[in-house]
C-alpha cells in the first residue's frame, strides 16, 4: 500500500529545493524522496541499489520526472517503468523545463500521466506545485497496488 509519498526526480538542487518549498507553502507534508538522477529512480522504484531493502509493494503516489537528468535520461525512465509490470500503472508527471514539442509527444507517447513544464516566475512555480500536489494526492483516484 502506498504511504502517499512523493518521488521528486530532479538533478538540479535549486529546482528540488523550490519544488520542497512549494510543497510545505502549500502544507503538502506528504514524504518526499528525491532521486537525483535516472539511476536513482529507477533503483528507488525497483527496489534495488541503496535501495533493495525497500518494500516493492510501497509506490509513490505520484513521479515528478524531470526529463534532463545524468545517467539515465526521463524518457528512458518513463519507458522502464511503463515496461514493468509491477509499475506500468504507476503515476507519473513530467515536471520539466523543457518546452520542445517532441518531449511533450515522446514523454505522452510512453505512457505519461501529464506534461507540466515548470514556471519560471516563483510565485507562478509555488502555485503550480500546489496544484500539481492537490491534484495527484488528494483528487486523483490510483488504481489498487499490484494490478
Amino acid at each position: 500500500m502506498s504511504d502517499k509519498s512523493i518521488l521528486l526526480v530532479e538533478d538540479n538542487p535549486d529546482d528540488a529545493a523550490l519544488t520542497v518549498h512549494a510543497l510545505e507553502t502549500n502544507n503538502i507534508g506528504n514524504r518526499l524522496v528525491i532521486a537525483r538522477d535516472g539511476v536513482e529512480a529507477l533503483d528507488y522504484m525497483f527496489c534495488t541499489g541503496p535501495y533493495a531493502g525497500r518494500d516493492p509493494n510501497d509506490h509513490p503516489s505520484v513521479v515528478l520526472l524531470d526529463l534532463k537528468l545524468p545517467k539515465i535520461d526521463g524518457l528512458e525512465v518513463l519507458r522502464r517503468v511503463r515496461a514493468a509490470e509491477s509499475t506500468r500503472l504507476q503515476p507519473v508527471v513530467i515536471l520539466t523545463s523543457s518546452n520542445e514539442e517532441e518531449d511533450r509527444i515522446k514523454g505522452y507517447a510512453l505512457g505519461a500521466n501529464s506534461y507540466v513544464r515548470k514556471p519560471v516566475d516563483f510565485d507562478d512555480f509555488v502555485r503550480a506545485a500546489g496544484q500539481l500536489g492537490l491534484y495527484w494526492l488528494l483528487l486523483n483516484q490510483t488504481p489498487p497496488q499490484g494490478n
